[in-house]
């Protein structure tokens, strides 16, 4: 990443940091009294009457920039380019007491994939070093549900969730050097990662928690030669909502069976690896 100017840092340290948190930290706020109050951080306080935030536990106040740096724990560049690199509004002039009082419910933010880069090289190392076989990755970067993005200046690697008519709506992030686990702003958790069969008709479906775990087993279906046919599905956790949402959009499915790590799933507490026919 670039590095940042004087200007750019000056500018960052202006930046609004209650709407940067209401546009990319929807519902970290609770209102105190006629203030707000960070619920991580419950001495940060955005001060209403005053217009700024004061750091209680510091005895000072903090603008976005200190904040994405001391609390975030970014870099100085990333944070900069987080802050003016046109993601986010800027505080206009004045607010009055009344819009601000309208504003402490966010709106949702509108769904929209992560820019994709043209080539997918780190991405596709990545699951290469995860043991994902080349063929299938092909297929899914084919598909258009698997792609290298690049978040706060950290590479990912992105996974898409698809409606039936193809559009997306959802996707989750995976860093590829990093810890990063995160959906993207307005996912549909519906819709989560789903590695198709390799021809339609099938009435079976495999359950993971993540979409690399679904991508494995399609590797060693590969390997090993034996014959499935069948839906690979994430549930992106152990929430039950993809499996419900998948299972009535396809009631075709007579048979679900779910590949959970070691933790009983939250579909029905039955221990992990279990088959379930769950239709009659």
């Amino acid at each position: 990443m670039p590095g940042v100017t004087k200007e750019q840092i000056q500018a960052a340290r202006e930046a609004d940091l209650f709407t940067y948190l209401q546009f990319h930290e929807p519902g970290v706020l609770k209102q105190d009294g006629p203030n707000f109050r960070h619920k991580e951080h419950d001495s940060l306080v955005y001060v209403t009457g005053k217009r700024y935030w004061y750091w209680n536990s510091r005895g000072r106040s903090i603008n976005a920039l200190d904040y994405l740096i001391q609390i975030r724990g970014y870099g100085l560049v990333d944070a900069v380019h987080a802050l003016v690199g046109g993601e986010i509004p800027q505080e206009p002039a004045y607010r009055s007491t009344a819009e601000i009082q309208v504003s402490k419910e966010p709106e949702k933010k509108t769904f929209a994939l992560p820019w994709a880069r043209r080539c997918a090289t780190a991405a596709v190392f990545y699951l290469q070093k995860r043991g994902i076989s080349s063929e299938v990755i092909r297929q899914c970067l084919q598909a258009g549900i698997f792609y290298e993005a690049r978040y706060h200046g950290e590479p990912v690697c992105v996974f898409v969730g698809k409606d039936d008519s193809g559009k997306a709506k959802f996707a989750c992030m995976r860093s590829i050097s990093g810890n990063l686990k995160k959906d993207v702003y307005g996912s549909d958790k519906g819709y989560n990662f789903c590695y198709p069969p390799q021809s339609p008709g099938s009435r079976h479906v495999a359950v993971f928690e993540a979409p690399i775990d679904a991508l494995s087993h399609a590797t060693l279906q590969e390997l090993e030669g034996w014959k499935w046919n069948g839906y690979r599905l994430s549930l992106g956790g152990t929430s039950h909502v993809a499996l419900t949402s998948f299972l009535e959009r396809h009631p075709e499915i007579r048979r679900v069976t779910l590949y959970m790590d070691s933790r009983p799933c939250r579909i029905c507490q039955c221990p992990e690896n279990q088959d379930h026919a769950s239709r009659g």
